[in-house]
């Protein structure tokens, strides 16, 4: 009997672990990240931006998410709490979520028990909130009297356009296994669990097939899939892609089966969320289907609608991708959660591809059009990340909609998770930073340390010690900037060539390599001691883009290494940038500055400004000296002037306003945000009414209502002509003409209407001229009555 007992041990201990193998050797990416738990990063550049992350930022998130009703949402849902008060949108459940996720990255990279603890004490709320069959949004389970008009009557009414209950389901699940993999927990991930159970009841053939309206579950249901085996995740994730389309909109990419989209369309964030989720589906099932279509996508975005700062997402107006080659500057939309998907994206086709080309994007966003999301003191942040400003973007304390300031906080302490991926014997070194890391090959276990000041210098040292010699692949990216290409695809290209190769030693003896896929590879016996010094060209690139990038004709930009520049107020002449125009041919050097923004590397350059004179198209050219700092650290001294592509060419320069009577003359009105009056003076000539490349004036979301404009001229003038250039965004967005206008001057304490000459024209796309008896005043005003059902807008307005 024992005998039998024993046998059916046995049996059982095979089955187990036959199960364990076939899970594991199930489809996956053909390279695998090396996970930021094995990773420790120690350097100059990095380590103090997470540390900044974990003592500063993650811990103002929660405070926020407090004080703003986050965690009172839950306490209602949980019945710990009276009352039915919510938070502004249903989706800001997923601000607790991606706060968790944060402090379990950063608790693994540095203890902080007092953290942890009081994460736990937050997933204990989280449960409470949860619902007997696994349901968590807690909108709908506090069963308030007035609902949220996004959540609709029932479960699920409204997934396709806004309730989100699938995109806080994403959330979670990403939340709950990083909790879990950073503190071996299973309390997040087994609530994570119950909700996915119910989906997976609820969803399916047969079952509510409806696709997430922002998508992200599928990438959390992948990440479950990995940790728990559930099939069944998988197979869900899978399903709401393919149930996706062509019912819907190109707004949430709904317009097209998502198999048969070619290119980069819609809501950038959903967008690169959901080209993830495809890339993670097309791996672990090997459906080559879905791998086709975001190829075609990505090259579609790295050839025609990538900002040189790694941003994508060109417009405010849904948020969106524009048309191809379409990247205005100062309208820029570029949110930083599209940055943080442009990466996640990025990584993901490298791990099926192997191609540095994606690394190249990955890095170029992470290093300026997602770091620049976050202030230099860790707790100010953008939403959007415009390549160019009047004085009138500034980070925010907290924004109402909140995504991009929790998706911060999660990612920074993430990073360490991208430095290296490896291939049974192949180990691939895809970012240069300072750390140390031990990675298990095929051959043998290898601890590999980086020593390096990237990005600020090229040269990186890389210690190679095997647990025993042993052979294996090394795999050295070179990123493109180095090997004579500004950016993958033919959007961006250097005016110059580099004159510098790249240099690779291994103990001492130079090494010569062919790249292959953009990597230098090094196949050796390697032992204990090795050590490989990598010199990278770090010198200063001047990048054109494409001739069809009409914003960018005439410029180019200051980038060194992976670091785009830009110009900005305080570090120029008169706080002055947008006049500022510098030669193709100029030299610059660079000097690294200690006391300057957290220390950075600073650029020099010769260049001239330009003024506008009255009366004259001749603009007067003085010269001055120019310097540039990185883009990501701008916004960190209060509101300037700042522009990321700088002219060559006087006809893409913005001159200094000439000394009219309106520049000259203290502007007011009836607005709120003040910084939007000075753009009714700054003497741009709008290509149209919708023209949003520099800055203009409006009063939405007001219609309907009486507002006015008024100069104060700085002494007496006599005056008998007003030019207004009205802003008006149609159809799309909330501006129109005016119903109407009329001007008044200024007499004694009254304010008298002029006696016009000529009619009050009210048209789009150009100038609206009145002519009026002269009158000597002091001052002017413009009153001017809003359409009833939209805003009004003002360029321009000039007097004579």
């Amino acid at each position: 009997m024992k005998n039998k007992t024993n046998q059916l041990l046995l049996f059982c201990t095979l089955l187990i672990s036959l199960a364990f193998n076939t899970f594991a050797q199930k489809k996956d990416y053909p390279i695998k990240p090396v996970a930021f738990t094995k990773v420790h990063v120690e350097d100059n550049f990095w380590q103090p931006k997470m540390e900044i992350n974990a003592q500063v930022t993650i811990p103002y998130v929660i405070a926020q998410c407090k004080a703003n009703g986050r965690m009172d949402n839950f306490l209602r849902a949980g019945k710990k709490m009276s009352g039915d008060k919510m938070s502004e949108f249903p989706f800001d459940d997923t601000d607790v979520y991606k706060a968790i996720e944060g402090a379990s990255y950063s608790i693994q990279n540095k203890a902080n028990p007092k953290l942890e603890a009081y994460i736990d004490t937050l997933i204990s709320i989280i449960g409470g909130a949860q619902e007997p069959d696994g349901y968590l949004f807690t909108f709908r389970t506090v069963n308030a009297k007035k609902p949220h008009e996004w959540i609709g009557a029932k479960r699920w009414e409204k997934e396709e356009v806004l309730s989100h209950e699938l995109y806080n389901a994403g959330h979670l699940y990403e939340a709950a296994v990083a909790h879990y993999q950073a503190t071996g927990k299973k309390t997040l991930l087994n609530i994570a669990i119950r909700n996915a159970n119910l989906l997976v009841k609820t969803f399916g053939p047969g079952k509510i097939e409806e696709y997430p309206g922002h998508q992200i579950v599928e990438i959390g249901l992948s990440k479950m899939y990995r940790v728990t085996g559930n099939q069944k995740y998988l197979d869900l994730a899978k399903f709401f892609l393919d149930v996706r389309g062509p019912k819907g909109d190109e707004y949430n990419q709904a317009h097209e089966k998502v198999t048969d989209q070619h290119t980069a369309v819609g809501h950038a964030v959903r967008a690169a969320y959901m080209y993830t989720g495809m890339a993670d589906i097309a791996a672990l099932t090997g459906d080559t289907k879905y791998l086709s279509a975001i190829d075609d996508i990505w090259g579609d975005v790295v050839n025609k609608k990538l900002y040189i700062t790694g941003g994508i997402g060109a417009t405010g107006a849904g948020e969106a991708f524009g048309e191809a080659y379409q990247l205005p500057n100062m309208s820029a939309y570029a949110e930083t959660c599209a940055a943080i998907g442009n990466v996640y994206w990025n990584e993901r086709m490298f791990l099926l591809h192997g191609d540095s080309k994606y690394v190249d994007v990955l890095e170029r966003t992470l290093y300026n059009g997602l770091l620049s999301g976050v202030s230099l003191n860790g707790d100010r942040f953008f939403y959007p990340n415009p390549l160019a400003s009047m004085f009138q973007h500034q980070r925010s304390a907290w924004i109402s909609c909140a995504c991009c300031i929790s998706n911060m906080a999660r990612f920074l302490p993430s990073l360490p998770g991208y430095v290296y991926a490896q291939d049974k014997n192949d180990l691939y070194v895809n970012l240069f930073m300072g750390n140390t890391s031990t990675i298990a090959l095929a051959a043998t276990k290898v601890e590999i340390t980086q020593t390096t000041d990237y990005p600020w210098k090229g040269e990186v040292t890389i210690n190679i010690d095997p647990e025993k010699t042993a052979v294996f692949t090394l795999r050295i990216r070179i990123p493109g900037w180095a090997a004579q290409e500004a950016s993958p695809g033919s959007l961006y290209s250097f005016i110059d060539k580099k004159s510098t190769p790249v240099k690779i030693s291994i103990n001492g003896e130079a090494t010569s390599f062919i790249p292959e896929k953009g990597y230098a590879v090094l196949t050796r016996k390697w032992k204990k001691g090795d050590k490989v010094f990598l010199n990278l060209p770090m010198e200063t690139d001047k990048v054109i883009a494409n001739k069809n990038v009409k914003d960018d004709a005439s410029r180019f930009v200051l980038q060194r290494g992976p670091v785009v520049y830009c110009l900005e107020g305080p570090d120029n002449k008169d706080s002055l940038v947008q006049n500022i125009m510098v030669g193709k041919n100029a030299i610059a050097s660079s000097h690294y500055e200690q006391n300057l923004l957290d220390g950075v590397e600073v650029i020099n350059i010769k260049g001239q400004s330009t003024k506008r004179q009255i009366k004259s198209d001749s603009l007067l050219v003085t010269a001055q000296d120019v310097k540039a700092i990185p883009y990501y650290a701008w916004a960190n001294r209060g509101p300037s002037e700042m522009t990321v592509w700088i002219p060559y060419e006087q006809s893409a320069a913005m001159p200094k306003p000439a000394p009219t009577i309106a520049s000259r003359s203290q502007v007011s009105g009836s607005i709120k945000n003040k910084r939007m009056l000075s753009a009714i003076k700054d003497q741009y000539e709008p290509a149209n009414s919708k023209d949003t490349n520099f800055p203009y004036l409006h009063w939405w979301p007001a219609k309907n209502t009486d507002e006015f404009l008024q100069y104060n001229f700085e002494s007496e003038q006599t005056v008998s002509e007003s030019k207004v250039y009205w802003y008006d965004d149609g159809p799309w967005g909330g501006c129109r003409i005016p119903a109407s206008y009329r001007l008044l001057y200024k007499k004694g304490e009254q304010w008298i209407p002029v006696e016009s000459i000529s009619p009050y024209e009210i048209s789009k796309d150009k100038w609206n001229v009145v002519k009026f008896k002269p009158v000597s005043t002091s001052a002017l005003r413009m009153e001017i009555r809003l359409p009833v059902e939209q805003a009004t807008g003002v360029h321009e307005w000039t007097v004579e």
